[in-house]
């Protein structure tokens, strides 16, 4: 056996591993699904990071406007600062908590109760919206592993601290402009959406 033309064999099975696994990769990355999906997003989905937690300055809100704020949860105030319906097919719910209660909250039952969402650990996964009207709930999108587009409250929220926070959904029909966003145990709070840039 001629071990040259043996590494030779070796060096074209690697490359045609290598270029396989890159079209494997891009194809991936590529798109390409109709933006229907209730578990995905389409590619043009500008997601934001899974990796924002509670306790980065996320940017601030474009006004203070505030479209909704309810309280419970021994203290706790959640606040809807913005609800805009995006071009790509999905909604993105922003606000901020405040934890009044005195001690740390760390959102473990606003993660939900899908055995899916358990690795997003303190967030605010378990988040959905409502449309009356139509009769339909909405879940927060998720990525292919299963983490949710939404914010992360890793470490908690001290006592007396607000933190930002924003999730993303399905959109409704276009012509369905208010919905209910709900968390945990927290009351509803009804919000109209926006149309986005």
């Amino acid at each position: 056996m001629d071990f040259r033309h043996t590494r030779k064999g070796r060096r074209a099975l690697s490359a045609v591993a290598i270029t396989t696994g890159l079209l494997l990769t891009v194809a991936g990355c590529g798109g390409g699904g109709d933006g229907n999906s209730e578990k995905g997003t389409s590619s043009s989905t500008p997601a934001k990071s899974s990796s924002d937690d509670g306790k980065k300055e996320s940017k601030a809100p474009e006004s203070d406007t505030v479209l909704a704020e309810v309280k419970g949860e021994n203290g706790l105030t959640l606040t809807v600062t913005s609800a805009k319906r995006d071009a790509g097919g999905f909604v993105t719910v922003e606000g901020t908590v405040t934890n009044n209660t005195g001690t740390l909250w760390v959102a473990a039952n606003w993660r939900g109760d899908e055995r899916e969402l358990a690795k997003n650990g303190g967030s605010i996964a378990g988040a959905s919206l409502i449309d009356q009207k139509g009769k339909k709930k909405y879940l927060i999108l998720r990525d292919t592993s299963g983490r949710c587009l939404c914010t992360q409250f890793t470490g908690g929220v001290k006592g007396g601290a607000s933190t930002q926070w924003y999730a993303q959904f399905p959109a409704p029909p276009s012509d369905t402009t208010k919905l209910d966003f709900q968390v945990g145990s927290m009351p509803p709070a009804s919000i109209e959406l926006s149309e986005g840039e």
